[in-house]
């Protein structure tokens, strides 16, 4: 197996089970930082509330940061799933 190749989640039903989860999890993230950019962006309209428009532009970063975060460990899932030894070779186990 190697990291990040599509066919990680055909392997079998636990690989696609892990992908799927993995990939509403990465969808909530996409819609958590975009609304809370979105309402920073309001926010940022009224000097009262710059504060916490700030605020919520650093929570929307972090969220953004967790993207391929969650990814990654995705993926270590998927690959752990399979022949390990053949990621660590050179090529990623294709040859």
């Amino acid at each position: 197996m190697k990291l990040f190749h599509p066919a990680n989640r055909t392997c079998s039903d636990r690989h696609a089970e892990i992908w799927a989860a993995y990939e509403i999890a990465h969808t909530l993230i996409d819609f958590t930082a975009a609304g809370l950019f979105v309402i920073g962006s309001a926010l940022f309209f009224f000097p009262s509330t710059t504060y916490a428009a700030t605020w919520l532009f650093l929570i929307g970063s972090i969220f953004f940061g967790l993207k391929p975060t969650v990814r990654l460990i995705r993926e270590l899932r998927l690959v752990s799933l399979g022949d390990v030894q053949s990621v660590a070779k050179p090529g990623g186990g294709d040859g």
